[in-house]
């Protein structure tokens, strides 16, 4: 069986596909600035790369076109489209629906009533999810919903102090998202120390950012909220946030809700606070030289790492394994560091010498570290093809 994963931005398509016999990956491709005078279309099939400019209108032209490389007779790897035998997305979230799902008219209801919770990601996945239905009717669509791996945070990690009612029949409570890579990084981590009852936390670190304290391979408290906005400072989204602070800048700028909320979730963040990019590359080229707002914007990443990362810790009642995945927590040998630092007493040691020269999968802590740490890079897209696939088998 063959699953083609999907991974869907507002303007951008990413994929790869699978053969679940042996969950070997196929190829690999994508296709940004979808809607834009020219796209920029990349496909990799084993050793071969190839990228062309054109015009795609929307996502389902951009799936038509990653079939069709996929089965060109010269360099594809398909003999048909027809050997696809599923199309999983990593969704974010549904009202009132989690785990994998296949795509319905009551599943794309349900993911409409929380796009205001997720404005990134839900209109995409909509629209695309719609147009594929149409257009290929014979592929079955999967949803594996990024919310599905914290069904095991117990209740008192996931309510507000709000009326309870709100919880209940608005559900107005802490979902949590970046399952997929924390449901890899608990399945990998068990591997690599031999053990499947580790007090793991997994720090995914990237564009968007959260931790997750994981217990038994299960999700036990994350530092997510109800929204994509919540938890961490993110590159352009604001993270934890007073909400009776609004009407305050309603009042003091002028500006309606809708406008706040779309700065809370598009300019702020790391971007918002440096007002240079939301990048940390480039925040910490520019706090190397003097600039203050850049250095603010990194020290508060890392104190918000830090103080979620002692929740957990506390949670969990002590740690076996921290994991850093995601693009900054892969690549970001500083951040690595500034988290870890001082942190002995609680068992958690690095090596500096392994931080600095940290590269794929390793282990980066002292020998004396009763805490193990690794960098591991994660892989959301083979979760979400076993996901697809096991819900086809079921």
């Amino acid at each position: 069986m063959k699953v083609l994963v999907a991974n869907l931005g507002s303007t951008s398509f990413k994929y790869r596909l699978f053969d679940m016999s042996n969950e070997r990956q196929m190829a690999r491709g994508g296709v940004e600035r979808i809607g834009a005078s020219e796209s920029h279309c990349v496909v990799e099939i084993g050793e071969q790369r190839k990228n062309h400019v054109t015009h795609v209108p929307d996502h389902a032209e951009a799936v038509r076109q990653c079939m069709a490389q996929l089965t060109d007779p010269d360099h594809g790897c398909l003999a048909a489209a027809s050997e696809v035998s599923a199309i999983g997305f990593k969704a974010i979230v549904a009202h009132n629906i989690s785990g994998v799902q296949r795509v319905t008219d009551e599943v794309l209801e349900a993911m409409q009533e929380m796009a205001q919770i997720a404005p990134a990601h839900n209109p995409a996945y909509i629209t695309a999810m719609r147009l594929l239905s149409d257009r290929l009717p014979d592929i079955p669509l999967v949803a594996a919903f990024e919310t599905g791996f914290h069904s095991t945070v117990p209740e008192r990690q996931r309510c507000y102090a709000i009326p309870y009612v709100w919880s209940e029949e608005m559900g107005l409570k802490k979902w949590g998202y970046h399952g997929a890579s924390h449901r890899y990084i608990a399945g990998r981590t068990a591997e690599l120390i031999g053990r499947n009852d580790a007090r793991v936390i997994s720090c995914h670190l990237g564009g968007s950012s959260s931790l997750c304290a994981i217990r038994n391979g299960e999700s036990r408290a994350t530092s997510w909220g109800m929204s994509a906005q919540s938890g961490l400072p993110h590159n352009n989204r604001v993270g934890d946030f007073d909400a009776h602070a609004l009407p305050l800048i309603m009042k003091q700028t002028g500006n309606s809700l809708d406008e706040i909320l779309n700065i809370l979730a598009s300019e702020s963040g790391l971007l918002g606070m440096s007002g240079i990019s939301g990048d940390l590359r480039d925040l910490e080229q520019s706090a190397a030289v003097g600039d203050r707002r850049a250095q603010l914007a990194v020290d508060v990443y890392v104190t918000e790492i830090r103080r979620h990362l002692g929740g957990l810790l506390v949670e969990l009642g002590g740690v076996d394994a921290i994991v850093f995945t995601g693009g900054i927590g892969e690549n970001g040998v500083n951040v690595r560091a500034s988290v870890c630092a001082n942190l002995q007493q609680l068992g958690i040691a690095l090596d500096e010498q392994k931080n600095q020269v940290a590269s794929g999968e390793c282990e980066i802590g002292a020998a004396n570290s009763p805490a193990k740490i690794w960098v591991v890079p994660t892989n959301e897209e083979l979760i979400v093809a076993r996901q697809t696939y096991q819900l086809l088998q079921d």
